[in-house]
């Protein structure tokens, strides 16, 4: 059985802590949902970017719902304890469902390369077909490094009534309350977060490399800044998304404390999900108008 500390809080902080959870957690849900919703529904949003979006979305709604529920049940019963197969499925899928995130934020960083680099052949070469093949390699290399984390941790040895210090079962936190020696695994973690993290950021990096080449060679200001300002939802989730992680898993628990680490977790885990909608709604035209043209359909259908 594994004890999950969560945040440790008075009656009256655990209730305020349930409402912000939860508040939290509808918002992401409605937010994600909206945009899933509309791109759905509108033909014009029917493309590439948005299909890349709608994805992103959708991974974003299972990955806090990983989370975030447990949270709120652990704050609102004060029962911490979560079995030893619930925990490995939790640590699972918050493991599929980040790797695939990295995965498909690089995925949407090419799009916008081919978008910007090669405008007049966007839309022969960003198929429906192609744009299913690249999503695809995201979500399977997340499912099979996950997979193996897991087997990593599921040989782990633990004794009594472990002590998880998170508010879920993370990775770093199940190495830190085991009595196995975990050198191959910590080692394994270094490899793999070249893999997951490093890499995709490579390419990111290249990728917005060639589009500001691109871009500093339009001849107008107005133009330059119209055709780069269509990257700047996807780099501002970036920026957010891979700062965190770095924030969460590259600094040193030892000098953390637990409530620390347990904020750092926690932005981690609500942070992109949250501003996803957000930044992709209030910075898009063409989900402003979608919505617009919704709403007037909807009041005309009432009329």
């Amino acid at each position: 059985m594994f004890y999950i500390f969560a945040f440790s809080t008075s009656e009256t902080e655990r209730i305020i802590l349930v409402t912000a959870v939860l508040v939290i957690y509808l918002l992401i849900l409605s937010g994600n949902l909206l945009i899933i919703s509309l791109i759905c529904l509108e033909l014009q949003l029917q493309t590439s970017m948005y299909f890349f979006l709608s994805n992103l979305s959708s991974l974003d709604i299972l990955y806090v719902s990983t989370t975030l529920p447990k949270l709120i049940y652990i704050s609102h019963t004060g029962d911490h304890v979560m079995s030893y197969t619930g925990c490995l499925s939790q640590l699972y899928l918050y493991l599929l469902f980040g790797d695939t995130e990295c995965f498909l934020l690089t995925t949407m960083a090419i799009d916008r390369y081919v978008a910007i680099c090669f405008p007049l052949h966007y839309s022969l070469i960003m198929s429906k077909q192609v744009c299913v093949l690249l999503a695809f390699p995201a979500w399977f290399m997340a499912s099979v490094n996950a997979s193996i984390l897991t087997c990593y941790a599921h040989n782990l040895t633990f004794y009594g009534l472990v002590e998880v210090k998170n508010f879920f079962c993370d990775i770093k936190a199940l190495i830190s309350a085991s009595i196995s020696d975990t050198t191959s695994l910590r080692t394994f973690i270094t490899v793999d977060a070249m893999f997951v993290g490093v890499f995709p950021s490579c390419l990111i990096l290249a990728s917005y490399v060639c589009i500001i080449h691109t871009v500093l060679k339009i001849k107008s200001s107005h133009g330059r800044w119209k055709t780069f300002s269509s990257c700047s939802s996807h780099i501002t989730i970036v920026v957010v998304y891979f700062g965190s992680a770095m924030s969460l898993y590259l600094t040193n628990s030892l000098t953390n404390s637990l409530e620390q680490d347990l904020v750092l977790s926690m932005m981690f885990v609500t942070l992109v999900p949250m501003l996803n909608p957000l930044v992709y709604s209030l910075r898009n035209k063409d989900i402003i108008r979608a919505l617009r043209r919704i709403i007037h359909r909807k009041i005309a259908c009432l009329l």
